[in-house]
């Protein structure tokens, strides 16, 4: 079982500005489809965020 939490650590990733193709799961498991859903999650909540101050 893999303790760390993929979710979080792309959310951490979003907030850090890397970008949602440094995902460092491998391609097609769980933890890759958490990662960018954590990543999206930040990101989209962002680009909105910066959008309306335009």
């Amino acid at each position: 079982m893999n303790d760390r939490d993929a979710f979080a650590e792309g959310e951490r990733a979003a907030r850090q500005n890397i970008p949602a193709d440094a995902n460092p799961y491998q391609d097609g498991s769980d933890e890759h489809a958490l990662w960018s859903a954590g990543h999206e999650k930040v990101a989209s909540a962002l680009e909105a965020r910066e959008s309306e101050g335009s």
